[in-house]
């Protein structure tokens, strides 16, 4: 009998728990760390697996005896200890790369800067909905590891796949791959924009001939990408007609593969709001055509899908005012859309951790139909220089918590406005994550007379 293997998991939040019992039962002694010395709920969430605790351990200190090292996705793959992993010869893998190991699925995988959750929600429902036993994994908020497992030949994986999680990737291969965008974030992380763009193309490693890459014609960053795949190509576009993929014909969506087109539906028809929408809607559509879902099967989902919590979410309306959560906006290009979805006067929340973002595209995409800003958190004083180099320090009003934030902004509404939560930023400075942000957001209204 060969020596048992030894796991170092380092990062204790969903993917590093179900990372440690998915190697606990191959066999693996597990060494759990994380820098907090205390992790509320952990333990639960580990009962019935042994492994090694090492809380607030300096992980350079544990890689003695260890095989293998999956760390946290927030953490950069040039940390010290896992440049010394490497150097000893220890693997160092990600949490999606080690589920994909242990699964039997094919992959449909969707990356981007903006929208690839509402992507994979969608694409989900796409193949759930066509009669594909399908998990809806990754960075949607359910760890590949969880299920790795119970997956089965023929099964489909639809994975949301950020940028932080493919850097860490060696044999994971999507049979279909999109790209949704692709604008400045995680920069904090990454150090440069050209790392970040390599760390998205890894969705691409390991494609051959017979899988599929579904790009953003309207993105050149992406359109580009169509030079790093082995794969069959397929592009969608709003503003042109592609050669293979899905465009515009008036309000027709059309897809065209191989010369044979087909009408798949009027875009006024797909029930999600906003143009980035509909670019959301035909990357989704294409990835479940080109794996054989029924077209018509394909219109029907995109008439039902009524998008993703925490995404343009409509909350409530309070005194005439309507209330949207779009948590999920945690950067400049992300809440531009948002924006652009509003079809009412609007009071928008900013503010929360910094990611070194640039908040002045923020601001250029600014119109009348801003009637106010409530700004918080970590980068107050960098979106207030922004607004004020752009001419809109006039309408920007400080807030000192979340709190105060949310009932400046509908004390700053009239009848008929929009209070839109899109703060541009992560929400790691007040929150755990951009879900509970959302979660306090329609809290505090829902509780509006």
């Amino acid at each position: 009998m060969g020596k048992r293997k030894t796991a170092l998991i380092v990062g204790m939040a969903k993917s590093g728990i179900a990372a440690a019992k998915l190697l606990y039962h191959d066999g693996y002694r597990v060494i759990i760390n994380d820098m907090k010395p205390e992790i509320k709920g952990l333990f639960d969430a580990l009962s019935g697996i042994a492994y090694e605790v090492q809380l607030g351990a300096d992980p350079m200190e544990l890689l003695d005896g260890v095989d293998l090292v999956v760390p946290s996705p927030i953490i950069p793959m040039t940390r010290p200890f896992l440049v010394e992993a490497r150097r000893r010869g220890i693997e160092v893998i990600s949490e999606i790369e080690l589920g994909y190991r242990y699964s039997k699925a094919d992959f449909v995988c969707i990356t981007g800067t903006n929208g690839k959750t509402t992507c994979t929600a969608l694409t989900g429902e796409l193949f759930q909905d066509g009669g594909k036993n399908t998990y809806v994994l990754g960075n949607i908020g359910i760890a590949i590891s969880e299920h790795a497992l119970e997956t089965k030949q023929g099964d489909i994986v639809v994975a949301e796949t950020a940028a932080l999680q493919l850097e860490g990737n060696k044999e994971f291969h999507a049979v279909a791959a999109g790209v949704c965008n692709i604008t400045p974030d995680h920069l904090d992380h990454f150090g440069t924009m050209e790392n970040y763009i390599a760390a998205k193309a890894k969705i691409l490693d390991n494609q051959t001939e017979n899988d599929v890459a579904v790009l953003n014609y309207d993105d050149p960053i992406v359109r580009g990408f169509a030079k790093l795949t082995k794969a069959k190509v397929l592009y969608f576009s709003r503003q042109q007609e592609v050669e293979n993929g899905m465009f515009l014909r008036g309000n027709m969506m059309v897809y065209r593969i191989d010369g044979v087109e087909r009408e798949l539906m009027d875009k006024d028809d797909v029930k999600i709001m906003g143009a980035h929408n509909l670019e959301n809607a035909m990357l989704s559509a294409l990835l479940a055509l080109s794996q054989g879902i029924d077209p018509a099967s394909v219109k029907e989902t995109l008439q039902r899908f009524s998008g993703v919590e925490h995404r343009i979410e409509y909350v409530c309306t309070r005194s005439g005012i309507d209330y949207i959560n779009d948590s999920k906006g945690t950067n400049p290009a992300s809440t531009v859309r948002a924006i652009e979805a509003m079809r009412k006067p609007m009071v928008l929340i900013l503010g929360g951790f910094d990611k070194h973002s640039d908040f002045s595209e923020l601001f250029s995409a600014f119109t009348p139909n801003i009637r106010a800003c409530v700004v918080l958190g970590d980068t107050t004083e960098k979106i207030l220089e922004a607004a004020k180099a752009a001419g809109y320090d006039d309408i920007c009003h400080r807030a000192g918590d979340f709190l105060k934030a949310v009932n400046m902004a509908r004390d700053l509404a009239q009848e008929g406005d929009v209070v839109l939560l899109s703060p541009a930023c992560a929400s790691w400075d007040m929150f755990d994550n951009y879900e509970q942000r959302g979660k306090v957001f329609k809290a505090i209204v829902r509780e509006y007379k």
